[in-house]
């Protein structure tokens, strides 16, 4: 398996219970605090790209209060991707990312769809 890379809030009990995941399973990984290192636009296009879609509210908390303070209910994705990378917060935690494939791991168990595909 390639680098496997984690989009991560160590704030989020789903985000810890992530790593406690494939720190049982002996997986290492980058860990990205995305709060502090937000993605660009170009980023997240590539990561929407490896979820199969183009729709940025697959990977974003739209429940936030900062999603309704921006008003972004009705925006257009070229707006949510920028607010996005403007207020990473809008982010949905965590993301795990392989070998050009990627899963919201919410539920966090959702990560083993990749590692356990990886290891086929």
């Amino acid at each position: 398996m390639s680098d496997l890379q984690v989009w991560f809030n160590p704030e989020c009990s789903k985000c810890r219970t992530a790593h406690s995941i494939l720190a049982e399973r002996g997986v290492a990984a980058t860990y990205v605090d995305y709060l502090h290192e937000p993605p660009s636009v170009d980023q997240l296009r590539d990561l929407l790209a490896m979820l199969g879609t183009t729709d940025p509210r697959t990977i974003a908390r739209t429940g936030e209060a900062r999603w309704r303070e921006l008003g972004l209910e009705e925006a257009d994705d070229e707006s949510v991707l920028v607010a996005m990378t403007e207020n990473p917060i809008l982010i949905e935690r965590p993301i795990v990312i392989v070998d050009g494939r990627a899963v919201v791991a919410r539920p966090p168990e959702r990560l083993l769809e990749l590692i356990d595909h990886g290891s086929d």
